[in-house]
Parts: C-alpha cells; structure tokens; sequence
C-alpha cells in the first residue's frame, strides 16, 4: 500500500495526544493515529525500514510528523519518552479545517527537504545523547573517537579517573598523538574555562592532546582557553559540532535514497557497565 504523507499524519497526531489526555508515552500514539488511517493493515503497521530492520516504517513515518510539530511549537519535546500538546498545538486542533497553511509552500526541491532532513536528525541525534547516562555518554564518546579514527580508545575506571574519562591515539598523517578525552553529558549550562584548564591539568606530563565533549556548548572564553601557545591543544566538541560529524561521517545515522536521513536507533543501546 501506499502509506500517508507526512503532512497528512500532523493532525491525526495531534488528535491523538489530546485524546490520550494531551500527554502520552510514544507506543501509546502509533496504534491511536494508526486507527485515522483504516487502510493500513497490521503488516502495514508491522513493516520495517530496509535500511534499518529494527525500525517500523510506520513508526518512523509519526516520529517526523511529530519533530516537525516540535519545531512548529505544537509539540512539547521538551521531556524525552513524553508527547504533549502544547497551547499552540490545540489551536491548530481548533481552527476550522485543522489543516497545515502551506500556502505558497507546495513547490519543495530536494536541496530543501534534505536540509530539514538534516536539522531534524540532529535535534534527534542531540535528544539521545543528552538521554545518555553518564556512564553511558563515556561509551559513546569511545565509540565517537574510534569511528573518527581514535586507535585502542578505552575509557578510565570509574573513581580513578584523575580528571581524565578516557584515552586513546590520536593519528594525524604517520603521527600517533597520545590522547586523552573528558566527556561531559550537560543539558543547559556552557562548559567554562575552569573546565578546560583542569583537564589540561590533569593530562600535562603523560599526554599530548586533550579532547573535551559535551552535548552542552562551549563559552567564548573556553574556546579561547582551548589553545595556548606553549601548551596542550584542547579539542572542543560540543552538541552541535557532534551531530554535525555523525550526520557527516554516518555514524549512528542512517541516509534513506536520495536525500533522508534516519537515526539508527540501535547505535544508542549504551549500558552503565564499566569496561
């Protein structure tokens, strides 16, 4: 069959949250919008992504129609594992048809679809690691560095990391540079200088190079803190500069034909065990 356009699914979606109490966990939604479409089967309903066969294709299909409710502010976002309907979401509910305006939108090139493709896989890729644990957000940041071409990345036991949360090489051309890395899972607040200057502290005499990740943001006077002359480099990934380079490099991301991005959602199952 041929599933329901995106655009299509918004309202349903909405309809459902509001039915639903006007909040409610994901695998609650799916089954309740799936009722506005009568034509879809229950294999319809069952069908996987051939690019990711744990992914349900009708599943994914409510996932964009719901980030792009987000970015309209119609959707809450806000709580990960929780949709709500926010005030603007039940205005749309109460206009007089409950449709999109699209006027004047109709005429989408591929460039620009592949752009919002992009943005919203990166508020998803920035949503999943701020859901990390701590512990769990250090596997990643191992896994980060080895796909970027980190060789033997381990990360340091937990209570004797001496202000270091993991290590590795660091290859720059026939260069082997010993690295260490800090990983810093924050939601809100800029990571400072103090930050950067302890771990340079902590890794001046038995390492080369500094990397510092955070899902967070850097303030103007850590970036400028990250290089000094004289001193260890300190790399600065943040949230941002870390979507960028997955969604660039296919690291936890999968591309659909042609232009859409999709996030591998299997690539995120980070436990709390120590290595």
């Amino acid at each position: 069959m041929s599933f329901p356009k995106q655009r299509d699914i918004e309202v349903p979606l909405l309809r459902a949250i509001e039915q639903l109490g006007g909040e409610a966990e994901p695998r609650d939604v799916y089954p309740l919008v799936a009722e506005y479409f009568p034509e879809l089967t229950e294999d319809d309903r069952e069908q996987r992504l051939e690019s990711s066969p744990s992914t349900r294709k009708w599943w994914n299909l409510v996932q964009w129609a719901r980030q792009t409710l987000v970015e309209a502010g119609q959707i809450d976002g806000s709580v990960r594992g929780i949709w709500k309907l926010t005030d603007v979401g039940r205005k749309r509910l109460g206009s007089s048809d409950a449709t999109p305006e699209r006027a004047g939108q109709e005429e989408v090139s591929l460039r620009d679809l592949s752009n919002a493709s992009r943005d919203a896989v990166k508020a998803r890729l920035l949503e999943e690691m701020k859901s990390l644990t701590p512990t769990a957000f250090e596997r990643f940041c191992m896994e980060l560095l080895e796909q970027l071409g980190y060789k033997s990345v381990s990360v340091t036991s937990r209570g004797a990391d001496g202000g270091v949360d993991g290590f590795g090489d660091f290859r720059q051309g026939a260069v082997s540079i010993k690295s260490a890395f800090q990983a810093k899972r924050w939601t809100s607040n800029p990571v400072g200088r103090p930050e950067i200057d302890k771990l340079r502290g902590a890794i001046q005499g038995d390492y080369d190079h500094g990397v510092f990740i955070t899902t967070s943001r850097f303030s103007r006077d850590a970036e400028a803190a990250s290089y000094k002359k004289g001193a260890i480099t300190i790399l600065l990934l943040d949230g941002e500069a870390i979507a960028d380079l997955m969604v660039d490099r296919g690291i936890g991301v999968t591309r659909e034909p042609v232009y859409l991005y999709d996030i591998d959602v299997n690539f995120f199952e980070f436990d709390d065990e120590d290595v």
